[in-house]
């Protein structure tokens, strides 16, 4: 296939590895492979060993410093990147050599594309978090862990910025910024490995602070516990009745573009759980930021969950006009 396909990675254990080693032996004779490894010493040579065969295995470039290390792994891979079409996957995602083959196809008329991603056990904290995706297919899209790009059109922009938490929304909004072309694909299902019970509550918080960059969606969950309160002087039963609600509207996301295909059932009732979870944690994400200015990350604080559209314009255009007057 003439598609290439970046994995940055940070894997300091060797829980998985055996799987994650197996998965890439299987697309590895497929595509351009790019594992831009920005594990410690120990685990990048043990990765070199196993992986060395299957691509180019390398350190993100020194000149990257962002602070979300995971776009100076991305905007390494874009630089060296051999074909137009890439697929950027976190290291959880798990694409069929079908997908990668359509994906070559919607990158020829899209700068941008969006797959659903869909966890493929159905462990409870896996059912909790897919609820939250069934909310966003109902109200919008949601954001995967992969997303597939135009190599050129992006490293023209120079890259998007990586002192942001929500990364992947800073790379979708900046291709909106520069008028380019992207495809929501709610029915192209790509596979996805649950997290650790341990590590999907340490992103509670975390994924609450990403909310900051949509002002619509972080009101809501800011006024949600306020007004599960008063619903109380209305009547007792109240608050249960207004959070029933979330269940009818992830069971329409579960059924939106056939999503019943991949989404248990059992999902949709996990909605009203998350709904009160993401009212608790915005308020403790709220907190984060009062006393540290932002979110801690790998020891280091992001303040910017990602940048509004106006924003991008407006650095898009200076960068433009600062061209134009160096010619």
């Amino acid at each position: 296939m003439r598609i290439s396909y970046i994995l940055p990675i940070k894997w300091n254990t060797d829980k998985g590895l055996d799987e994650l080693s197996e998965y890439l032996c299987s697309i590895a004779a497929h595509v351009d492979l790019i594992i831009v490894d920005g594990s410690s010493m120990e685990a990048f040579n043990k990765h070199k060993f196993l992986w060395a065969n299957y691509g180019r295995h390398l350190a993100p470039d020194s000149a990257y410093d962002f602070i979300n290390g995971k776009v100076n792994g991305v905007l390494t891979g874009l630089q060296l990147a051999q074909y137009q079409q890439v697929v950027i996957a976190d290291d959880d995602v798990r694409y069929e050599l079908d997908q990668l083959q359509h994906m070559e196809s919607l990158l020829e008329t899209a700068h941008l594309v969006v797959p659903q991603n869909y966890f493929t056990a159905t462990l409870w904290h896996a059912q909790w978090d897919t609820s939250r995706t069934l909310l966003n297919r109902l109200f919008y899209h949601d954001y995967p862990g992969t997303l597939a790009v135009q190599r050129d059109f992006i490293n023209q922009l120079g890259g998007y910025d990586g002192d942001v938490m929500f990364e992947n929304l800073e790379l979708i909004r900046t291709v909106q910024a520069a008028g380019g072309t992207i495809m929501y694909c709610d029915a192209f299902f790509v596979k996805r490995l649950p997290p650790a019970a341990q590590h999907f509550w340490s992103q509670r918080v975390r994924q609450a602070f990403d909310d900051n960059a949509q002002p619509f969606r972080l009101a809501f969950f800011f006024m949600l516990l306020p007004v599960l309160f008063a619903s109380t002087f209305i009547a007792w039963f109240m608050p249960f009745c207004l959070l029933m609600m979330a269940v009818v509207f992830a069971e329409i996301g579960r059924r939106k573009r056939n999503g019943q295909q991949v989404f248990a059932l059992a999902c949709s009732f996990y909605a009203p759980l998350w709904i009160l979870e993401r009212g608790i944690c915005t308020w403790l994400a709220l907190y984060q930021r009062l006393l540290h200015g932002g979110i801690s990350y790998n020891g280091r604080i992001i303040r910017v969950a990602a940048n509004p559209i106006w924003k991008l314009k407006s650095k898009l255009n200076a960068r433009i006009l600062s061209a134009m007057v160096a010619v």
